[in-house]
């Protein structure tokens, strides 16, 4: 956050493990039996620093530091640096429940650190003398914190324990798994305590909002095609007259637009130490005279294809890239198109981009000088106003209330900006139609943003997918993604061996 600073608080944690490869712990914190800080829990200035202290936990690779990379857990983007958080074997279905580091453990980890962070304040909240409004604005945010963590760990893993109070080491090793349902209970049961608590303008920017918790919780019933309910929130986002979409969507993601009226929620960076800015910008740059990045994760041909003419004509193969969609230039970094004033992939290439064909453009950051040591200012966008329009037109197509209104949303995505118009869809699609056309526009507008593996889980269509052939720009193969297909236990991740050997009471998901 951009006030929010890293702090060292002795607490309970669960799952503690430590990382290694190009990732920053954001967070020091020493787990014991009990709090021994007998100094701390005495003024408001401890208060926030405990909450803080939180926050800094969503800018963790497990939680949302990943940023853009996640894309590579599907057909749409590759990572080419196997230590980089695992996606990649999370994406081309080689995972185990043994493998260790990564993504596996670290979301586990990280979501459970909130979880135990969140469970302290609130048992210690009230050693400390506040006024009664900020004391709820607090409570609302590490609910809304805590909530989170349950709703990344129930649509990651399935039913996980839900833990509500601070625990002993000893008390940790025997939690049972509780059911999906249960565990997406407590997200939502969270939601509605910040949804009480929160005002709608935050005390200081980048904090939990009252639109945040209504976002977050409508995402929530969204992943699990609750769309009755879906609708019911929309209608009380919108009743805050707050959200729209933002004039440019090539302006959305860049430094100078932050903060805008399209974000619900997002990661808040700045320029100071390694912890306040963001890894995945760097990660994703191509190479340049100003410097080098990874280019990781690169856009697959596949996502490129998903790209329509803005006439709605056939793409010409032999000028393939005239007349797009114009969101292709504003996310992808394609030949014959520049980077900071250099071509690509002529004069600015580096590592997947050169070898697949393509680059990462959105969340980038072009022309953001980089932070020693090797980190952005720019923050990382968790929900927006478009998200809440796309969920919406998804509730009526799913429950076939109004098919018209639904693609009338869609549309308002395709044309209302003032650098992306293409050809509307017709108005009289069936329900089928409108379905495929709903799904094709969430990956189009939000590749890049880290939430499509999500949607391919929940609407699962895995096998429909798989296996994915990823090819170099010249037609050689890659790797295959999925090779003997996708099954039904990659819908979630496995419960990484070494948790169950911390407590043999849990129990391994199926097939895994």
């Amino acid at each position: 956050m951009k006030t929010i600073k890293n702090i060292n608080i002795i607490i309970l944690l669960l799952g503690m493990f430590t990382f290694s490869g190009c990732s920053e712990d954001f967070l020091e914190v020493y787990p014991q039996d009990r709090i021994t800080t007998v100094s701390f829990w005495q003024n408001e200035n401890d208060v926030k620093l405990a909450l803080n202290g939180i926050y800094s936990v969503l800018k963790h690779r497990g939680v949302y530091g990943a940023g853009p990379t996640m894309d590579a857990i599907t057909p749409y983007a590759f990572q080419w640096a196997h230590w980089n958080g695992m996606q990649m074997q999370i994406g081309n279905g080689s995972i185990t429940a043994a493998t260790s580091g990564g993504m596996l453990n670290e979301r586990w980890t990280m979501c459970y650190r909130i979880i135990n962070f969140s469970n302290d304040f609130l048992a210690n909240i009230d050693r400390v003398e506040l006024d009664e409004a900020s004391k709820s604005t607090y409570l609302g945010e590490v609910y809304f914190l805590r909530g989170l963590a349950f709703a990344l760990l129930a649509e990651t893993y399935g039913g996980v324990p839900v833990i509500t109070s601070v625990l002993s080491t000893a008390e940790v090793t025997l939690v049972s798994r509780n059911t999906l349902e249960e565990t997406w209970n407590q997200a939502i049961s969270d939601y509605d305590e910040a949804i009480q608590r929160l005002a709608p303008v935050s005390y200081e920017v980048g904090r939990a909002t009252k639109g945040a918790a209504l976002g977050m919780k409508m995402r929530a019933y969204l992943y699990q095609n609750k769309y009755d309910q879906v609708l019911n929130l929309i209608d009380e986002i919108d009743a805050l007259g707050m959200y729209s979409l933002f004039p440019s969507y090539e302006g959305l993601f860049q430094l100078d637009n932050e903060n805008n009226e399209e974000v619900l929620f997002d990661i808040q960076y700045m320029v100071g130490e390694q912890g306040q800015g963001n890894f995945f910008a760097w990660l994703a740059l191509p190479g340049s005279v100003a410097g080098a990045g990874a280019s990781d994760p690169a856009p697959t041909q596949h996502i490129v294809d998903k790209y329509e003419m803005i006439d709605g004509s056939e793409v010409d193969p032999n000028n393939p890239f005239e007349g797009r969609d114009p969101r292709l230039d504003f996310t992808i970094l394609r030949p014959g198109a520049t980077f900071e004033g250099l071509v690509y992939p002529t004069e600015v290439s580096n590592h997947t981009g050169q070898r697949v064909g393509y680059n990462l453009r959105k969340n980038v950051g072009e022309g953001i000088p980089l932070l020693s040591p090797r980190v952005s200012p720019l923050n990382f966008i968790v929900l927006r106003y478009a998200d809440v329009l796309l969920a919406k037109a998804e509730a009526l197509i799913e429950t076939n209330q109004n098919l018209e209104e639904a693609i009338g949303l869609i549309n308002r995505i395709r044309t209302e900006r003032t650098d992306v118009t293409i050809t509307s869809l017709p108005s009289d699609l069936s329900q089928e139609e409108a379905r495929d056309a709903l799904r094709h526009e969430r990956v189009v507008e939000f590749f890049g943003e880290g939430i499509l593996w999500a949607d391919i889980k929940r609407w699962n269509i895995g096998q429909d997918l798989y296996p994915v052939e990823v090819r170099t720009a010249d037609g050689g193969l890659v790797e295959v993604k999925f090779p003997t297909g996708y099954e039904d236990k990659d819908n979630l991740l496995p419960i990484p061996d070494n948790e169950i050997s911390f407590n043999e009471n849990l129990e391994q998901n199926p097939g895994w």
